[in-house]
């Protein structure tokens, strides 16, 4: 499973710059007014075969000058708690400044693997002046443009080299992976008791290779599957409690070492902003999803136009993906806890559907006909064949067209509707491609 790197830093050094380059994006919204990152600050990158996650810490500070380096020190901690590895920026420019000497305090307290990354080195002139930061005891600099890319790829060789080496995982490969995520207190621990019971002793714990990733092995009452744990397990540091960025960070990792995630929002507060920001997570990673809309014994009116109400509510904030269960349970009183699993053993198996390609072409084919993608230019857009590829993370689609550079976003949702209403694919998120012939 992947490994984490957080970048940490004071605001303005160029965060969101050197993430954009690491991850070959252009989504952060990079400006010069501080703070102004948000929501885009977690991708891949992918440097000589090895792919591993970048979290751009910049994006989740509070803007007010009171609480700024407060809450930097803060997401410092968090993240020398969560990651694999940090990459200190500090900007050449500027040189050291206090707040640079507090955060290189933590992180020399930390254990973590530290790369100090001198940014904005846009001249021969400027690699003496990286000098200066020997002074914040982090080891030699390393000189870097982020916005012009000098020096990225001295950067990423050492990434590499300083990432823990992963032992394999001994986990069996074809049992599924079940995640519990939401945000902090909405009831992630109460409902993996609720799973296991107190008879721990039908439940392995294997130790992952991440940092504290315990997969359960859950085998009882005809299910088989891991539950990726990784809530509960450290000690709770008082100061995150709240922060939108520990749940963020805290749920990286059960994503991406799950198959299917447990998206758990509190019924009595409906769906916020935090619970998106873990969603977008899980489309990221292609990962099924199931939804529990938990504390559901606390709510006063179960009446079907409520459920209704709450089901539209949520298909609504995660559109364009809708096909996906919500199971409304309580782990307190244990109500639908069964059907949680069931649900997510479904999914799991959804993700894992083959359709033959006769089949899919006998159904799809006529459709396509009878709606064809829109003429653009006058040119008329015929697809001839379509076929499932083999062997995916996800259904994977590929459709033959002769012009596929006109199919367009919205046709290609057409098509996947289209998918979804001949053959159960709920919860799992699917791609489709269209090639030329």
């Amino acid at each position: 499973m992947g490994n984490l790197v957080a970048i940490v830093g004071r605001p303005n050094v160029g965060k969101s710059t050197l993430f954009n380059r690491l991850t070959k994006t252009r989504h952060a919204i990079v400006s010069d007014v501080a703070g102004t990152t948000r929501d885009r600050q977690y991708g891949k990158c992918e440097w000589n075969g090895k792919e591993f996650s970048v979290v751009d810490t910049g994006g989740w500070v509070v803007n007010s000058d009171d609480v700024f380096e407060g809450a930097i020190r803060d997401q410092v901690k968090i993240a020398t708690e969560e990651a694999d590895l940090v990459l200190f920026l500090v900007d050449v420019q500027t040189g050291v400044t206090d707040l640079d000497s507090d955060v290189a305090q933590i992180l020399r307290r930390s254990k973590l693997p530290v790369i100090l990354v001198s940014n904005k080195t846009d001249n021969n002139e400027q690699q003496y002046y990286a000098a200066d930061f020997y002074a914040l005891g982090l080891g030699d600099p390393m000189c870097v443009s982020a916005l012009s890319g000098f020096g990225t790829g001295d950067l990423l060789d050492m990434v590499l080299d300083k990432l823990p080496k992963e032992s394999p995982d001994e986990l069996e490969v074809n049992i599924p992976r079940f995640a519990v995520v939401g945000r902090p207190n909405v009831g992630k621990s109460s409902i993996i008791n609720a799973f296991i019971g107190q008879e721990r002793n039908i439940v392995t714990d294997i130790a992952g290779t991440t940092r504290d990733s315990i997969y359960t092995r859950y085998d009882k009452f005809g299910f088989d599957f891991y539950l990726v744990d990784t809530a509960g397990i450290r000690r709770k540091n008082k100061v995150s409690e709240d922060l939108e960025f520990y749940s963020v960070m805290r749920s990286i990792r059960s994503i991406e070492n799950s198959d299917v995630c447990i998206l758990m929002i509190d019924a009595t507060r409906g769906i916020e902003a935090q619970d998106m920001n873990i969603f977008q997570l899980i489309q990221k990673n292609n990962k099924s999803l199931v939804v529990v809309v938990n504390k559901w014994d606390l709510v006063e009116d179960k009446s079907q136009v409520v459920i209704k109400t709450f089901e539209n509510a949520i298909r609504e904030r995660m559109a364009p993906f809708t096909d996906f269960p919500i199971i409304f349970a309580s782990a307190l009183t244990k109500q639908r806890i069964f059907k949680v699993l069931e649900t997510a053993k479904e999914v799991y198996l959804n993700r894992k559907m083959r359709i033959g390609t006769s089949k899919l072409n006998e159904v799809m084919l006529p459709i396509i006909e009878a709606t064809p993608p829109p003429s653009i230019k006058g040119k008329y857009i015929k697809i001839k064949y379509c076929t499932q590829v083999p062997d995916t993370q996800i259904p994977t689609f590929i459709f033959y067209a002769n012009l596929p550079q006109y199919v367009k976003e919205p046709y290609k949702r057409f098509i996947e509707n289209q998918i979804r209403e001949h053959w159960k694919l709920t919860g799992s998120p699917i791609n489709v491609f269209v090639r030329s012939k």
